[in-house]
């Protein structure tokens, strides 16, 4: 019985989760939007969410914290810098997902995940559409 045991195992061992969850996070950070699974993107938002909150308290303890998840300082210093700015008066659900419909190998539902103030950059759509 699993009872009141939390979060997805993804297929995964222990280590091969968390690594994969921290890349996720991180990317999902820095990129501000990735494409995954649905089950992946919904372990990723509840981790992506708590590191956000770190970074509104902005503290130094919460910065150590943020960093010894994260471990890359660029993406820390935008979460504690820019993103805490962004989301400051917003009380929780930083992201968003949206499903896309499932992928053509495997049939695995699929997503994107994104932060909720995510804007795309309107000349790199119209330079992708164009090729």
């Amino acid at each position: 019985m699993r009872h009141r045991k939390a979060g997805r195992r993804l297929g995964r061992t222990t280590s091969h989760r968390d690594a994969m969850l921290r890349n996720m996070v991180t990317s999902l950070l820095d990129q501000e939007r990735i494409v995954t699974t649905v089950p992946k993107a919904k372990e990723a938002r509840r981790l992506t969410e708590q590191m956000i909150t770190l970074g509104k308290r902005g503290d130094l303890h919460a910065r150590r914290q943020a960093m010894a998840y994260i471990r890359s300082g660029n993406i820390v210093a935008k979460l504690f810098d820019q993103l805490s700015n962004q989301y400051a008066d917003r009380q929780g659900g930083y992201t968003r997902i949206i499903r896309t419909g499932n992928r053509s190998g495997d049939a695995a539902p699929m997503a994107i995940i994104e932060l909720v103030d995510y804007k795309e950059n309107v000349a790199e759509v119209a330079a992708v559409q164009e090729q």
